[in-house]
């Protein structure tokens, strides 16, 4: 199959805008190509969860994926991002604990479903999920 495709003239390839190739090629050739990288927040965005992971602009080179420190941001910004957040968290809590009330809670806490449904639906809704793509997922008490 490699022959097949190495000495096949009829393919060819061009280059997307996909990040992965060019990673790659900074990382070998330290020729420096920067991005917008998703890392975990070692202080990078000051009012925003330390647990969490953030897209920051990161420059990549031989030394790596580099993110740069960009401090707070606008309030409204980062009160959006924590209602995310938090869900996201809880979720997090809910597989490393297998509680199910963590799963529970994120659901409530997220924006859309608690403005939609209300609390009895929301654990009933997350029930059926379970129940549904349990095999997926770990046990939870």
């Amino acid at each position: 199959m490699r022959g097949e495709l190495v000495d096949n003239r009829n393919l060819s390839h061009e280059r997307t805008h996909e990040y992965a190739s060019y990673i790659m090629e900074a990382i070998e050739t330290n020729v420096p190509f920067k991005i917008g990288g998703n890392v975990m927040n070692t202080g990078l965005i000051t009012n925003l969860p330390k647990e969490a992971c953030v897209e920051v602009p990161c420059l990549v080179d031989g030394s790596g994926v580099n993110p740069t420190y960009v401090g707070d941001l606008p309030p409204q910004c980062a009160a959006l991002n924590r209602t995310n957040i938090n869900t996201q968290l809880l979720t997090i809590e809910a597989a490393m604990t297998g509680k199910k009330e963590h799963i529970y809670h994120a659901a409530m806490l997220d924006p859309h479903t608690a403005a939609e449904l209300s609390i009895d639906d929301i654990i009933a809704m997350c029930d059926d999920l379970i129940e549904a793509h349990g095999e997926w997922l770990p046990s939870f008490r």
